[in-house]
């Protein structure tokens, strides 16, 4: 398995799942962004790289499949990633009106995942399509929890997107950035959260699934939070999953607190999703609770956004007291997510928030996955594109 310059994912309808399983095609991207490195001792590594065997690595973690260029939580776009050579894989999970778990990365985000607003399903939305008018902007809410598992199997994925200008529905769902592409959206195969787990067995990946929350009141006629905290645990031991290939993740500690109090086997890799808006990454002390108070509740892994883990010094990115005071806690670092911002020309915005003046083009993107890996101690990297992931990994050797 050899990293080539010709971009094969186009092959990827042609290979069956246990040839996916078994085989490790990056495609250009990776060689593009060494390309566009400044010369020195990172860009020589990774140069050197070029042409040797690949692997398929922990590291590099699928989010949402491969939702760069594929439509997010689909068949198709778990495929392109574990050809990709991402060694685990995400779906998000949410809810139907009938209580089935399904991959979403909300629940109420059907109108820009889907094509439910050109189907006679519209008419079952929390709220329909409303035309852009003067000041007020396009909308629909359409929520999984609207259909039942039945209606939401019919359904299409598409890219992720809406242009919030239109004024019909079809210029409405047509909203995809023009840096990431519809070119393989005419498909896209949606999933339960169940057959998730059988694709990426036969995939030969990991799982880790994010229980979202919820759009609706819980309790959901009488399916309670803890109700469906259980439900994903309990679709990985029907399917005879070891927890020790499972990470659950939450952004509500409760729930990464009820997997590790009635789930310990699970509960020990559960990952708590670390949203605090409230947090200031250089300042521990602004850390409620701390994370020595997070490991003594038994939290094992920490997730934040990837620009809480990095910072400037001097001009040079390097790891912010946040990823500090996480190694000396002993918790696990995994972060989100690469390759969602574009290209880098204009500092990266969001995710590279506190890195933004030393952000410039996309030749620092292995500076920052190279800062996380070695100098904050990431132990799993999201991506949207995991060849970029995978190839930093087999070069540097980590599992």
């Amino acid at each position: 398995m050899r990293f080539t310059k010709a971009a094969s994912i186009a092959a990827l309808a042609m290979l069956s799942t246990p040839a996916i399983a078994d085989t490790i095609e990056l495609g250009p991207r990776p060689y593009y962004l060494i390309d566009q490195m400044a010369e020195g001792p990172l860009k020589e590594k990774l140069e050197a790289c070029i042409g040797l065997p690949l692997k398929k690595t922990d590291f590099s973690i699928g989010h949402r499949g491969a939702p760069l260029q594929f439509p997010e939580h689909t068949v198709e776009s778990y495929k392109a990633a574990a050809l990709m050579g991402a060694g685990i894989m995400e779906c998000d999970v949410t809810f139907t009106k009938d209580k089935e778990l399904v991959c979403r990365h909300a629940q109420n985000d059907l109108h820009t995942t889907t094509d439910i607003l050109a189907t006679d399903l519209a008419s079952k939305c929390t709220k329909g399509f409303s035309p852009a008018d003067g000041s007020t902007k396009a909308s629909a809410e359409c929520r999984a929890s609207d259909l039942t598992l039945a209606e939401f199997k019919t359904l299409n994925g598409k890219m992720d997107a809406a242009d919030r200008s239109a004024k019909t529905v079809e210029a409405y769902m047509d909203g995809t950035a023009g840096w990431r592409t519809d070119l393989y959206a005419t498909t896209g195969t949606l999933m339960t959260h169940a057959k998730s787990i059988a694709l990426f067995k036969d995939l030969g990946v990991k799982f880790t699934p994010e229980l979202k929350s919820p759009s609706v009141d819980m309790p959901f006629d009488g399916f309670s939070q803890e109700d469906y905290a259980q439900k994903l645990i309990d679709e990985y031991k029907a399917a005879g999953i070891p927890a020790s290939d499972v990470f659950p993740q939450s952004f509500n500690l409760d729930d990464v607190l009820y997997w590790i109090e009635n789930e310990p086997e699970f509960g020990k890799q559960a990952v708590y999703l670390d949203g605090r808006r409230d947090l200031n990454p250089s300042d521990p002390s602004t850390f409620s609770p701390s994370m020595a108070e997070l490991k003594a509740m038994g939290v094992n892994y920490i997730a934040p956004p990837l620009w809480v883990l990095v910072t400037l010094d001097e001009g040079e990115i390097t790891a912010s007291a946040y990823a500090r005071a996480a190694n000396e806690a002993g918790l696990n670092l995994i972060t989100w997510t690469l390759e969602r911002s574009g290209p880098l020309t204009t500092g990266g915005g969001w995710y590279f928030q506190t890195v933004k003046d030393a952000i410039d083009g996309d030749g620092k993107v292995y500076e920052v996955v190279d800062v996380l890996a070695q100098d904050a101690g990431v132990v799993g990297l999201f991506s949207d594109w995991p060849a970029t992931t995978t190839f930093y990994a087999s070069c540097m050797g980590l599992k």
